[in-house]
């Protein structure tokens, strides 16, 4: 079977599989995001984004922020079909990421993408693209 049919399949199964271990409460969570208080030494999958594109939007936000934003720059870049925004935060802080359609550089699925924020009221709108590694992480392009 074609392995890079079975990349997706099988990170798909990953993320359930952790997802299916959660449990929900009444409380707010402390850590924030999908992958924690501390999203680089929780996933090499948001650790090798390199702070993103949000990181080059000039606009500063809490750490928990900034790991819901590099969240929604993942899931655009990973699942989220060409177009369709990923929307994260609420509030005073918050975004969104548009991925355009995968294209292929080399062996490597890239896509550009277009993230969109606003954080106390002053907005940003950057540009960039990633590449997919075989491990499933993407790399920004610079």
């Amino acid at each position: 079977m074609n392995s890079n049919f079975m990349r997706p399949a099988v990170l798909s199964l990953i993320c359930l599989s952790a997802l299916s271990s959660c449990t929900t409460s009444n409380t707010r969570m402390s850590g924030g995001g999908l992958f924690g208080r501390s999203a680089s030494s929780a996933t090499p999958y948001i650790a090798s984004l390199q702070g993103g594109i949000v990181g080059r939007s000039g606009l500063q936000m809490d750490r928990r922020d900034f790991n819901k934003a590099l969240e929604a720059e993942y899931r655009a870049l990973e699942t989220a079909p060409g177009g369709q925004a990923v929307m994260w935060g609420e509030d005073d802080t918050k975004g969104e990421v548009i991925a355009n359609a995968p294209y292929q550089v080399g062996n490597q699925n890239c896509r550009q993408y277009t993230h969109s924020l606003t954080v106390d009221g002053k907005q940003a709108k950057v540009r960039g693209a990633a590449c997919r590694n075989a491990d499933g992480t993407w790399t920004p392009l610079i």
